[in-house]
């Protein structure tokens, strides 16, 4: 995956930055995918990012963030994540799979952060309903109504997020087989970029590379680490 690229086109499409590549078959597979939405915390510190281009990334707990580098897909767990109205006289239930991530280096804490892959889609304004007879009801018998949400074209809480079409086809091909996953950039990268451009330097002729148009609108990227111990962040996170 190529997070440097934008991925919302303003033209009511996303682009292809997420490959898929098959040495055996020699196929090559572009989709969309996207990025982590970062947080704004207010008096503290900005981290968030737009839908077009990410400009921060980090590999810190709740920050929301895509942290580049070396993956390998691990065990694919699917849930049930509460009904939605699918037309005028018919509900319908939202089955999400979810792929876990486990990673090396700067990414060793994929699975702490739960960092994965899974369908752009969510329930929103969610509350509970008496529904006994369903198989996913609770003691109480209820169980979660929402709306359903599509965002193929937003952000993520720092998975990697495609559209559900695309999701199908990519998780069939990763489910019980695991598979090799490289996030481009990683901390070095970001911080290399973000040196030769305040020089006023050519990335091409340090031999670095960023997508040059998202690069224009961010100006410099960022990586924010995980400095602190989980207990300093969270007082951080909420002071």
């Amino acid at each position: 995956m190529d997070a440097t690229r934008p991925h919302d086109l303003n033209v009511g499409k996303v682009g292809a930055r997420f490959y898929v590549i098959c040495e055996s078959a020699r196929s090559f597979r572009a989709f969309s995918a996207g990025h982590g939405g970062g947080r704004n915390l207010k008096g503290i510190a900005d981290f968030a990012n737009g839908k077009r281009c990410a400009k921060n990334f980090g590999n810190a707990m709740d920050s929301f963030l895509t942290a580049g580098g070396p993956y390998v897909t691990a065990e694919t767990r699917t849930s049930f994540k509460g009904y939605y109205r699918a037309s005028a006289k018919k509900d319908a239930a939202l089955i999400r799979s979810f792929v876990q991530f486990d990673g090396e280096g700067e990414t060793a804490n994929a699975r702490q952060r739960e960092i994965g892959g899974h369908p752009a889609q969510l329930l929103r304004n969610v509350c509970l309903r008496k529904d006994p007879h369903s198989s996913y009801a609770d003691r109480g018998g209820y169980v979660p109504f929402g709306q359903l949400e599509v965002y193929a074209d937003g952000r993520s809480d720092g998975c990697t997020s495609w559209s559900p079409s695309d999701a199908e086809q990519i998780i069939a091909v990763v489910k019980d087989d695991p598979t090799a996953l490289y996030i481009y950039p990683e901390a070095a990268d970001i911080d290399a970029v973000t040196q030769t451009v305040k020089s006023g330097q050519s990335l091409s002729q340090a031999g670095l590379y960023w997508n040059a148009s998202c690069l224009k609108e961010i100006v410099t990227p960022k990586f924010w680490p995980t400095p602190f111990h989980q207990s300093e962040f969270f007082a951080l996170l909420f002071s």
